[in-house]
C-alpha cells in the first residue's frame, strides 16, 4: 500500500502546522509564564513593603498607646485635681453665701437701728426745742425775779 504523495504532502503541512502551533502554544506560555513571575516578584515586594510599613505602624501603635495611657494617668491626676477645687470653691461658695446672708441680717438689723435712732433724734429735737421754749420763758421768769421793779412797774421799760 503505497500512500499518495498529496496525502503524504498535506500530513506533512498538517505536522507542520501543528509544530508551528504547538511552538506559539509554548512561547505564549513561557511569555506568560514570565508576565506571572514577574508579577509574583512584583507581589512579594509589595508584600515584603506592607510587611515594613505594618510594623511600623505596629510600633507607631505602641507608642501612641503608651502617649494615651501616660495623658490619662495626666489627666486622671488633673481632673481630680479639678474636682477637689471645684469641691472646695463649693464650700467657700456656701460660706461666702452664709456670709452675705449674715451682713444683710446684720444691715437690716442697723437698718432699723437707724430708723429707731432717727425716731429718737427726732423726738429729742422736738424735746430740745420745747426745752429751748421753755428756759427761754425761765430766762424772761428769771428777769422778772432778779429785777423786781420790772414787775412792779411794768410800765418802765
Amino acid at each position: 500500500m503505497t500512500i499518495h504523495p498529496i496525502v503524504v504532502r498535506l500530513g506533512i503541512l498538517a505536522g507542520i502546522l501543528m509544530f508551528l502551533g504547538f511552538g506559539y502554544f509554548m512561547y505564549a506560555m513561557v511569555h506568560d509564564m514570565n508576565r506571572m513571575t514577574n508579577a509574583v516578584v512584583g507581589m512579594g515586594g509589595d508584600v515584603n513593603s506592607m510587611s515594613r510599613d505594618v510594623r511600623t505602624m505596629a510600633t507607631k501603635m505602641q507608642v501612641m498607646a503608651k502617649s494615651m495611657v501616660e495623658g490619662q494617668t495626666a489627666m486622671s491626676a488633673d481632673l481630680a485635681r479639678m474636682r477637689e477645687g471645684m469641691e472646695s470653691m463649693g464650700q467657700k461658695i456656701a460660706s461666702m453665701s452664709q456670709d452675705m446672708h449674715g451682713l444683710h441680717v446684720n444691715i437690716a438689723t442697723m437698718t432699723d437701728a437707724i430708723g429707731v435712732m432717727n425716731q429718737s433724734m427726732l423726738q429729742m429735737n422736738r424735746s430740745m426745742a420745747v426745752m429751748t421754749g421753755e428756759i427761754g420763758h425761765m430766762g424772761g421768769d428769771i428777769n422778772k425775779f432778779t429785777r423786781p421793779e420790772s414787775i412792779m412797774m411794768p410800765f418802765m421799760r
